[in-house]
């Protein structure tokens, strides 16, 4: 049973996230959760890497003196598995937004579908979603995506060491990704689509490791606090 004293040092929590919290949402539960059970004004609780609210999966939660560790936490190399739709685009990359185009997708084989993966392995460029939360002139790209304005996006340089199809059943199409920090799978998507001659987005994503750590090794936020309580 861990103690005041162990939360305060330092724990790594492996926390599976719910889809359809915010990561933010999910570091409150936890913190909220210690705080009742040894009646403390304050504790240092923090993420080592974002989920967006439409993904599910590991998130690192750090507690204490652990807090410090979130940097080096959030650089190792994640995995991911996932689906993207094929014949369509959302300006959003993925299901936050409604499908603004169309395309067609009678041209598209298992076989190309297979081959296209080879041009996103390795080190790549890559432009971050407009509706995302990096910041650009003191605001976040989302909000200017929001009010609709057009700003210019700086591409970034990422590794994907690992892209493997995994099930075709157009217009779906399942996926597992090991790539570096700053990888947006929801570009990928949009990025594949176009290498298809068609549109994709992100219709669904879990974060499966971080490093060696690895979702099978996790809990969700509800099952954390009943074993705190215990």
């Amino acid at each position: 049973m861990l103690t005041e004293e162990d939360f305060k040092n330092g724990q790594l929590l492996l926390i599976d996230k719910p889809l359809e919290w915010s990561s933010f949402q999910a570091v409150n539960k936890i913190k909220w959760a210690i705080r009742k059970k040894f009646n403390l004004k304050k504790i240092k609780v923090g993420h080592a890497g974002t989920l967006d609210p439409l993904a599910s999966g590991l998130l690192i939660i750090c507690t204490g003196k652990f807090t410090k560790k979130i940097p080096e936490y959030q650089g190792q190399v994640k995995e991911y598995t996932g689906t993207f739709t094929l014949g369509a685009t959302r300006p959003s990359y993925d299901m936050e937004t409604e499908i603004d185009k169309h395309f067609p997708t009678e041209h598209i084989s298992e076989e190309l579908i297979r081959k296209t993966t080879e041009q996103f392995t390795g080190e790549i460029e890559q432009y971050p979603p407009i509706f995302s939360a990096l910041k650009k002139d003191g605001k976040r790209l989302y909000e200017f995506a929001r009010e609709g304005k057009e700003v210019k996006i700086e591409a970034r340089k990422i590794t994907i060491s690992e892209f493997e199809i995994t099930r075709i059943a157009l217009p779906a199409v399942d996926f597992r990704v090991v790539c570096s920090k700053g990888t947006y799978i929801r570009s990928l998507a949009h990025d594949f689509g176009k290498a298809l001659d068609s549109g994709a987005y992100l219709s669904a994503l879990r974060r499966t490791k971080i490093g060696d750590f690895n979702v099978n090794n996790s809990v969700a936020p509800e099952s954390f606090v009943t074993q705190l309580f215990d």
